[in-house]
């Protein structure tokens, strides 16, 4: 396991506090808020604890205030009902006395049922796709300091993209992309730790598709850009130790906001899991 896949494991691993209340920490990497999948993933962990037998088949949050790195986050889990079929947990999550999150989960037993999916889209597989190490040789070079940065440390989550060049160009494009994404390294077979490992890595791109129709990076420093929600829908198992595949698209920006969509498919073509986002995009204000 790598060091860094290690690391997810042990912030996904909250302390319990007391019956329904946890403590969550983040990881000390020079972040000048909590990276927002990270707050998603904790929160789920939280609230699957707090269930027995069932799995998370849908979740909704709501990003409230930033996160601060430097202080754990409080997780306080609201029982809100145990029916025959359904579960459904309320979790907030809190700093400084207030709340930075909040969220809504439901858990549903395993049943037999009718079932059909849209198809999965054309794509390149992973096997053909340069790995981070060739990207880095190729790119990294020519990127801006910030990018680098991004790209160069050790990080949980492998990504692929289908298409690299939107991130080393201003040019305008249509506003979807294909990103197949694993983890670095081998992850224990329960499936309440897959889900919550892809709840943390589902927020990485999917805002950043909103920016392709206007040749815009999340990278650019001119804009101000922030999860304003998250909402996930578990549809079959899967593992994020192995290829998935993340299509996303941004049906539309406006009002200072970008609302995106994602599908998540295994290489054989299942759809597993489908994710929607809406997010702040807006120009930084000039410091006065």
């Amino acid at each position: 396991m790598s060091s860094a896949v290690a690391g997810l494991l042990q912030i996904l691993d909250l302390e319990r506090l007391e019956v329904d209340l946890f403590r969550g920490r983040s990881p000390q990497v020079g972040w000048q808020r909590v990276f927002g999948g990270q707050v998603i993933s904790q929160a789920l962990v939280a609230a699957t604890r707090t269930v027995t037998g069932r799995p998370v088949h849908s979740l909704h949050g709501y990003f409230m205030r930033p996160g601060d790195p430097s202080v754990p986050i409080i997780y306080e889990v609201d029982r809100i009902r145990d029916g025959g079929s359904f579960t459904t947990r309320r979790v907030r999550g809190i700093q400084h006395g207030a709340a930075i999150f909040s969220m809504e989960a439901s858990f549903h037993i395993r049943e037999d049922g009718l079932e059909h999916q849209m198809p999965m889209p054309e794509t390149t597989a992973p096997e053909l796709l340069p790995g981070e190490a060739e990207l880095k040789a190729k790119f990294l070079s020519k990127a801006p300091p910030n990018v680098r940065h991004y790209w160069e440390r050790e990080r949980p989550i492998e990504m692929r993209p289908v298409d690299f060049d939107h991130y080393l160009s201003r040019h305008r494009r249509e506003a979807n992309q294909q990103v197949w994404v694993r983890t670095t390294g081998a992850l224990p077979d329960d499936p309440d730790i897959h889900a919550a490992v892809l709840a943390y890595a589902s927020d990485f791109t999917l805002l950043d598709t909103a920016l392709f129709a206007h040749g815009r990076s999340v990278f650019d420093k001119d804009l101000q850009l922030a999860s304003l929600d998250h909402a996930m829908w578990f549809h079959a198992p899967f593992r994020v130790d192995d290829w998935l595949l993340y299509a996303q698209d941004s049906p539309y920006t406006g009002g200072a906001r970008g609302f995106c969509r994602g599908s998540l498919f295994t290489p054989d073509g299942r759809l597993v899991v489908s994710t929607a986002q809406e997010g702040l995009i807006r120009r930084a204000r000039p410091k006065s």
